[in-house]
């Protein structure tokens, strides 16, 4: 006789349910905080720049620690920020987290977060050598239209980007409804189309975007590459 235990998806598991708890604690410290304790522009995640630009423009905000402490930082000026951030956590994030468990979900996790970090800091040292470049030969365009791309970062989109990819990995043709579209959507479609939405935001650069594209970029691939190594090294992982 086969012993056979079924066992019932948790539909909030601790770990979301958690990182849902510190981002929305995080974001009331903001609003109530910021003016005294300047607490947004401590912890999120301040560019690098090459030394000879920090000559023009004063010492880098960056400290190691924004790596991690931009990730439960959102936009005070944007409830939306959060909240599309925590539902989409929420609703693929908890299947991954079903799937894998507390421990490796959380390791997925940070590392898709870290990877949108050293992504995102990596394109933005590039643009501030253009600009030191632009500046040195005084051209007031190119000045204008690096700066507007340089400078700080917060949220958690490229971990949730992450997410979202190791969603699309493991269920592929999962449909999904997206708005406005009228039909249902393959999850491995939906997926795909946003980082190249992304990625193509990202190199064309437009006027008022301010989006860290790539960071949502590093998180997509971080996350490809984790649960494609996963999936190799250990089938029975992954479903």
């Amino acid at each position: 006789m086969t012993n056979f235990r079924y066992t019932r998806p948790d539909s909030f598991p601790p770990l979301v349910k958690n990182l849902v708890i510190i981002n929305a604690l995080m974001y009331m410290a903001q609003l109530l905080l910021d003016k005294q304790f300047h607490l947004t522009d401590q912890l999120e995640l301040w560019p690098l720049y090459p030394d000879k630009l920090a000559a023009y423009i004063g010492s880098t905000q960056f400290k190691p620690y924004q790596v991690v402490t931009h990730l439960f930082l959102h936009s005070p000026a944007s409830f939306f920020h959060i909240l599309f951030n925590m539902l989409m956590l929420w609703m693929f994030g908890r299947i991954l987290e079903n799937v894998w468990g507390p421990k490796r979900f959380f390791i997925y996790y940070f590392a898709c977060g870290l990877g949108a970090a050293a992504l995102h800091l990596g394109i933005q040292y590039l643009r501030a050598e253009q600009l030191l470049t632009a500046i040195q030969a005084r051209d007031q365009l190119e000045i204008a239209s690096l700066a507007r791309t340089i400078g700080p970062a917060l949220g958690a989109s490229g971990a949730i980007m992450g997410v979202m990819v190791g969603f699309a990995y493991l269920f592929p043709n999962t449909e999904l409804m997206i708005f406005p579209i009228p039909i249902p959507v393959k999850a491995k479609w939906v997926v795909a189309a946003y980082v190249v939405i992304d990625l193509s935001l990202g190199i064309g650069n437009l006027s008022g975007d301010n989006v860290a594209h790539f960071a949502h970029v590093g998180g997509a691939v971080t996350g490809f590459i984790l649960v494609y190594f996963w999936n190799k090294t250990n089938r029975k992982s992954l479903y």
